[in-house]
């Protein structure tokens, strides 16, 4: 995991706009987000841990690995439902593994474009995929793609984290977090990541 090029300039441009996360920011001095892994197997990751525990989802993911010997989209493509079934997954996780397999193979998923693409544009093509949503898409852009200006409102820890910092406790409806979070753009990744931090004494990551 590496730190973004731009995570100091933001850091210093969000403590000096925002209260809250100068205090968050001085808290966790070097400390940042970071990606890894490869474009595949980190979406397809993504969709073996939906709605399971983390543990699950690495038992799982580990199996499939051991099956396929290789996270590849031609050598996943290459299986059916029940072979991937076989390793713990749900027969619609199966069939979702599949359909990202197939649009890599294909070209209609090509990570050699996605920098030219604006956020909104690479989340509609992501969301393009069975079984990714936005919420997916949007995680995807903070921690693999390193995007420094994506709010996640859907993002549970997020919303917590606002309604703590900002609203005492109480919560905040989307419109009033968005309102909140433009004051951080072009940072927006940044200061989400501070607000998750302080929540959670762990790295956040993917």
């Amino acid at each position: 995991m590496s730190t973004p090029h731009y995570w100091d300039e933001a850091r210093r441009e969000l403590a000096a706009r925002d209260p809250v996360l100068s205090k968050l920011a001085t808290r966790y001095p070097g400390l940042a987000m970071g990606s890894r892994g490869d474009a595949f197997s980190t979406l397809a990751r993504a969709i073996v841990g939906q709605q399971i525990s983390v543990k699950a989802a690495q038992s799982v993911w580990d199996r499939l690995v051991t099956e396929l010997a290789e996270m590849k989209p031609d050598r996943l493509g290459d299986a059916d439902v029940a072979r991937l079934r076989t390793c713990g997954l749900s027969g619609q996780k199966a069939v979702y593994l599949l359909d990202l397999a197939q649009r890599f193979s294909s070209g209609a998923l090509d990570p050699g474009r996605w920098s030219g693409l604006d956020d909104e544009a690479l989340i509609a093509e992501l969301t393009q995929v069975k079984g990714i949503g936005r919420w997916t898409a949007e995680m995807f852009l903070i921690f693999y793609m390193a995007r420094p200006d994506v709010l996640p409102l859907d993002d549970i820890g997020l919303q917590r984290a606002m309604s703590l910092h900002y609203n005492t406790g109480r919560p905040l409806s989307k419109l009033k977090m968005r309102r909140i979070g433009n004051g951080w753009a072009p940072w927006r990744s940044v200061a989400t990541w501070y607000l998750w931090r302080s929540l959670d004494p762990l790295p956040v990551g993917t």
